[in-house]
């Protein structure tokens, strides 16, 4: 299933971002996808200030993987752009974070979609050129998705 939306700004990014962290539990996993500047980080950003996380959130594109502490429950950010395999994921003990205490986020997440389970959620967002304005779809499997994605959408 599917659905579809558009933030205006980069800021309506993260508002929409912190709206769905409302509803977030523990073993969330969330897979973002689109190119260099779509704005999947700033998408985390509003996930982290949704959850009452405080402190700077920035890519993990050379930590591979970023914990945030201190709010509702613990974020776990991952940027995987440059793994190559696989195997370097799995030495990074991703299931320990996947299925931990906290919700998962993971950029670039489409190079490695056979660990994600049925139930996690998708999130594309293609910006366009020479504009702010970004369309997110939201694609899921996992029915308590549609319910959590209009809530935020509201």
């Amino acid at each position: 299933m599917q659905i579809r939306t558009e933030t205006q700004t980069p800021a309506e990014t993260g508002a929409l971002g912190a709206r769905l962290a409302s509803f977030l539990r523990p073993g969330d996993i969330i897979n973002l996808s689109g190119d260099l500047g779509a704005g999947k980080t700033r998408f985390v950003q509003g996930l982290a200030e949704g959850l009452g996380i405080r402190g700077q959130v920035t890519s993990p594109t050379y930590a591979i993987i970023k914990e945030y502490r201190g709010g509702a429950m613990p974020l776990y950010h991952f940027d995987v752009y440059r793994l190559d395999r696989l195997m370097d994921l799995i030495d990074l003990g991703y299931e320990d974070y996947f299925f931990g205490d906290g919700a998962t986020v993971v950029e670039w997440g489409d190079k490695f979609k056979e660990v994600f389970p049925s139930s996690a959620l998708t999130l594309e967002l293609i910006r366009h050129d020479a504009t702010d304005k970004r369309d997110l779809t939201f694609v899921f499997s996992d029915i308590r998705w549609q319910a959590v994605v209009e809530a935020a959408l509201r």
